[in-house]
């Protein structure tokens, strides 16, 4: 059998962190730890992984010079393809790093993006991706560049070269245009399916947390969706909305969001503006947090950094404490239970805790739900039906031709039956 495609292989990578004024080295472990999974989720081989101590980032290589010499040396022997450095390079650093290394240099904002572009399926999300990559290509261009004069010297080529970059900055900054204008379109009619949302008074619960917290397995288990969850960060990348009626009779739409981050680009919180603006329209916000994870407060934090920036703290938010089928400690969950009322603690792989969730939901929405007072008339029995099907009746008696009604409504529901209300909220 004739092999027509040849596998590509698999890249091996270097992992370079700095441990600077101001950073511990339990959180660069941390981080470390973290871009050693991004480094896997994008398909690399982790050889091998190395930090330095100092005050600052040098301005040529990051690293210190020494100590890029001596990773050169050691890339060699173990047949490194990739450089990946936790922390964002400026493009005269990834320039000078490639040209000593004569290896490919990402740094971690690369390397997350490079990710979503393999995760990213929806147009939504392929226009996204894009923007974020150009945005950050455009600065970068001239070290793109730098295989014309290896190639045939400065001499006689330089003018050609240096109108060609222009060509392509401009190029790359009409395409920026051009993505930014589909996504403002995007945009417009995200908003008009939120105002479609409005008119039927569903609330919005938008599943917001850290990358591998388990938000799409929740949505998944809430309302049958088919949301891919693997056990890899940004298993998920393009939104999932599904609806999901709780045990009042109360329909509420539930949002899958991306997972967040530390050191999340801030390039990719303003290209993903359209998917996140789910974050700010929702009227709840469930965050999910892993509570078997070392390091939760880091990304309870992270999460919370997020939501600032995209101007959604403060809403209300249901805090789920995931995984807690992991735990060794049960005295754990009960600290956080403490430390965070409110909230509750589930394992949304075996089910556990989930009517105390689903309970939860019930509280937190029931300003959506006012439990009214209303005397129908016998000619209105299609508003009676309307009460049953999407209201949840408490209680119901005949006072001759007059049912009287108490129940829970949606508001939108309420205001029509304003003119038959006897007494609300009692």
């Amino acid at each position: 059998m004739i092999e027509t495609q040849r596998q590509r292989p698999q890249e091996r990578a270097i992992l370079i962190g700095l441990e600077t004024e101001g950073v511990s080295k339990w959180d660069l472990r941390d981080s470390m730890d973290e871009l050693r999974e991004l480094a896997s989720s994008a398909g690399a081989e982790v050889v091998d992984s190395v930090t330095q101590k100092l005050q600052r980032p040098t301005a040529p290589y990051y690293i210190g010079k020494g100590k890029a010499e001596l990773i050169r040396d050691s890339i060699q022997k173990q047949r490194v393809t990739s450089v990946i450095f936790d922390d964002e390079l400026s493009p005269a650093q990834g320039r000078n790093l490639e040209t000593l290394l004569s290896r490919k240099v990402l740094d971690r904002k690369q390397l997350i993006l490079d990710i979503f572009a393999q995760r990213a399926r929806s147009r939504e999300g392929r226009l996204q991706i894009e923007l974020a990559q150009l945005q950050y290509l455009l600065p970068r261009l001239t070290r793109m560049w730098n295989h014309l004069s290896r190639q045939t010297g400065g001499i006689g080529t330089r003018g050609p070269g240096e109108t060609q970059l222009e060509v392509d900055r401009r190029r790359v900054q009409e395409r920026i245009a051009r993505l930014e204008r589909e996504l403002e379109a995007v945009r417009k009619t995200r908003a008009v399916q939120r105002q479609g949302r409005k008119r039927h008074q569903w609330p919005v619960a938008a599943v917001v947390g850290y990358t591998n917290a388990g938000k799409s397995t929740l949505l998944n288990l809430l309302t049958g969706a088919d949301v891919i969850a693997a056990n890899q960060l940004f298993a998920t990348l393009d939104p999932t909305t599904r609806s999901f009626t709780l045990p009042n009779k109360q329909r509420v739409l539930l949002t899958d969001t991306v997972g967040f981050l530390r050191k999340l680009p801030h390039t990719l919180i303003e290209s993903f503006k359209a998917t996140l603006e789910e974050v700010h329209e929702a009227d709840l916000l469930i965050h999910v947090a892993d509570l078997s994870h070392p390091r939760i407060d880091d990304q309870m934090e992270a999460v919370d950094s997020v939501i600032k920036e995209l101007d959604a703290y403060g809403k209300q938010t249901l805090i789920v404490f995931n995984k807690i089928d992991n735990l060794i400690d049960c005295d754990l969950v009960k600290a956080y239970l403490q430390r965070f009322p409110e909230s509750v603690a589930i394992s949304a792989r075996t089910g556990e805790g989930m009517a105390t969730l689903v309970q939860a939901l019930e509280g937190a929405l029931s300003a959506w739900r006012l439990r009214s007072r209303f005397q129908i008339p016998a000619n209105e029995s299609a508003l009676l039906a309307e009460i049953h099907r999407l209201g949840h009746v408490i209680e119901l008696s005949y006072q001759g031709d007059i049912a009287v009604v108490v129940a829970h409504v949606p508001p939108h529901l309420e205001q029509r039956l304003a003119r038959f209300a006897v007494l609300t909220n009692v």
